[in-house]
């Protein structure tokens, strides 16, 4: 009779199951713990500074009071920033400093991408260097250097020319000199985008060229602009991008107590200035997202200018 009772109960193995369970759930959630910082740090820095920037460009802030002091204000800011002459000057200056280094950056990093990979062959990834070194330089240390460059009275390049132009202080060059900068600065960094993509094309393609009489041009024109198209768009998209943002090399190398300050302020100045001279961030948040609905419909024409819409060409 006992050893019938021991055998219809047997013992449940109930604390092993419970164990296994726990595994179970501890490997499920793992990946999501192990990736949880940065969804945390991301939402932190930045979906909810771009969430408050839009809610900030709806209210009128003075941001020494605190965030009581936020007022409800609706659009005005859009419209007074829309309105506003001095927004006017700043957009017209960042388009001109846009098209003025952007289209020659383009113009020269390509051919000059085109020689340094068909014709250079054991220097070229010196020549690359040296033109991708003024990217990676500090924007405070280029300032500085073409600041002496561009001096009145000690400048070398006064000193080559024989002249006294006072290249950062004369309204007539002022936007000049910080185009080339700017031109300088970037040139590099399109001629590595450019290169990268030369290297992909296959080289059949030109031997077979050569062997039907193609020449040069008719080479560069027919076979690597065609093959360069995804190339040139992803370059061009990130040249408007960056000009239409551009802050750092007109901001530091004009003085901003000049007068002559003024035919450089870029619409990112404008901006820093509403933010951070006059105290009105909510007006400087609208200019901001005005800024960026500027940006997007540029880059949507550009994408429909090389015939690309969401990455894809079109049939």
């Amino acid at each position: 009779m006992e050893r019938a009772l021991s055998t219809a109960h047997p013992v449940q193995p109930a604390l092993p199951a419970r164990r296994a369970g726990a595994a179970w759930r501890a490997r499920r959630w793992a990946p999501y713990l192990f990736i949880a910082p940065f969804f945390v740090l991301f939402a932190v820095f930045g979906v909810f500074p771009l969430l408050f920037s839009i809610w900030l460009s709806l209210h009128q802030w003075d941001p020494a009071a605190g965030l009581e002091s936020m007022r409800w204000v609706g659009f005005e800011n859009y419209v007074f920033a829309a309105t506003d002459p001095w927004f006017h000057r700043s957009l017209y200056n960042t388009f001109w400093f846009a098209l003025a280094t952007g289209v020659p950056q383009h113009l020269v990093a390509l051919p000059l991408a085109y020689f340094i990979h068909r014709r250079l062959k054991r220097s070229r990834n010196a020549v690359v260097a040296a033109y991708f070194v003024p990217y990676i330089t500090s924007s405070v240390a280029i300032a500085l250097i073409f600041s002496t460059l561009f001096s009145k009275d000690y400048g070398v390049i006064n000193a080559l020319l024989g002249t006294q132009i006072d290249w950062l202080g004369d309204a007539t060059w002022t936007k000049p000199s910080v185009a080339f900068v700017i031109f300088w600065r970037f040139l590099g960094w399109n001629v590595v985008l450019y290169l990268s993509a030369l290297q992909v094309i296959d080289n059949e393609l030109y031997e077979a060229a050569t062997l039907d009489g193609a020449g040069s041009w008719q080479q560069f024109r027919f076979i690597t602009l065609p093959l360069l198209k995804p190339m040139i768009f992803f370059a061009v998209t990130l040249t408007i991008i960056g000009n239409l943002q551009l802050f750092e090399e007109p901001f530091i190398l004009v003085d901003p107590e000049k007068g002559v300050s003024q035919s450089v302020m870029t619409s990112a100045i404008f901006m820093y200035r509403l933010a951070f001279s006059d105290g009105d961030f909510g007006t400087a948040s609208a200019v901001s997202w005005m800024l960026f609905l500027i940006i997007a419909a540029l880059t949507w024409g550009n994408s429909r200018l090389f015939g690309r819409t969401g990455g894809q060409h079109e049939a």
